[in-house]
């Protein structure tokens, strides 16, 4: 019998790759109709959110989620990936490390806060002409990624640690999707002039969604999915639909002149069982259905994996 369709929240440890949890994931649940919502690098330890049969289908509207990190920042020493995990390729001179002032980190923070335009990491895992970047850059190819806007709505830096290889800063970001902290930590040590690299990363919340509510990798087995429903509620908001408008939505019809329920952008239907019937949207004066769950009187459930 097929596990329960839902989301299961997990703290990754460090060392693994997001696909490795996934595959311990498929084990667990025996299923192979599991995908994740946006990966962690094999360094980075936290939340990470992932799909449990059709409600893989709701990870495209977890992707796009604001998220938050707590990270270390080593000033004074930069490495061909931005983080711990790549060679070092420069070290700042003590004394251009003995110029930077607290001030002048305060500054570079603040320079880094809000709407700015970023240049991902070269080992990223954005695609080049179909090939992923860190691909590209392992292979000895040069990677050219071009600059994109995201924005930074929290960068706080607790105080300065002088260490023996540079000046260590302990960072708390909120950020939009697509932001790479390893390029935050990579920029302010630029800014100051004396390069830089992230040493730790913890991812703690996707959306609403918080790493204490998450279950360890070795704790799988034991994890149960949050629903559908609830999921879909706490990302898109609720919209309660009657039996009669839960059938018409599932065989794709549309709600004729009912989009003001909506009170503006997806949400959530929910029948009166207290099933997730899909993501439906305005569509003129009508509501339609973006994405459908499957039908519980019928057989199927789909997949898919966002990246």
């Amino acid at each position: 019998m097929a596990p329960a369709a839902g989301v299961v929240l997990v703290d990754k440890a460090g060392g693994m790759t997001s696909h490795d949890v996934v595959a311990r994931a498929r084990r667990a649940f025996g299923t192979r109709k599991i995908g994740h919502a946006g990966t962690l690098d094999p360094m980075a330890t936290g939340l990470l959110v992932l799909g449990v049969e059709a409600a893989t289908r709701l990870l495209t509207f977890v992707v796009g989620l604001d998220k938050t990190y707590h990270a270390t920042i080593l000033l004074g020493v930069t490495t061909d990936s931005d983080d711990a995990d790549g060679e070092v390729t420069g070290r700042a001179d003590p004394s251009s490390l003995d110029a930077v002032s607290d001030a002048a980190i305060a500054a570079g923070v603040a320079s880094l806060t809000g709407r700015i335009s970023q240049v991902p990491s070269r080992v990223s895992a954005i695609k080049v002409a179909g090939r992923r970047a860190y691909d590209l850059a392992r292979a000895g190819e040069d990677v050219v990624l071009e600059a994109r806007e995201v924005t930074v709505s929290r960068f706080d830096a607790g105080a300065a640690r002088r260490v023996p290889d540079g000046i260590e800063l302990d960072v708390v970001v909120d950020c939009s999707s697509g932001t790479y902290i390893r390029a935050l930590a990579r920029d302010l040590g630029a800014a100051l002039g004396v390069g830089g690299h992230l040493t730790a990363l913890r991812r703690t919340r996707v959306g609403a969604f918080s790493v204490d509510d998450a279950v360890r990798v070795d704790a799988l087995d034991s994890a149960v999915p949050i629903d559908p429903a609830t999921v879909g509620a706490r990302v898109l908001g609720r919209l309660d639909v009657s039996a009669e408008e839960a059938r018409d939505l599932r065989q794709g019809k549309r709600l004729a002149g009912a989009s003001s329920r909506l009170g503006g952008g997806p949400r959530a239907a929910i029948d009166p069982a207290g099933l997730l019937v899909g993501v439906v949207e305005a569509r003129g004066s009508d509501i339609k259905s973006v994405m459908n769950l499957p039908d519980p009187g019928r057989a199927t459930s789909g997949t898919g994996e966002p990246g």
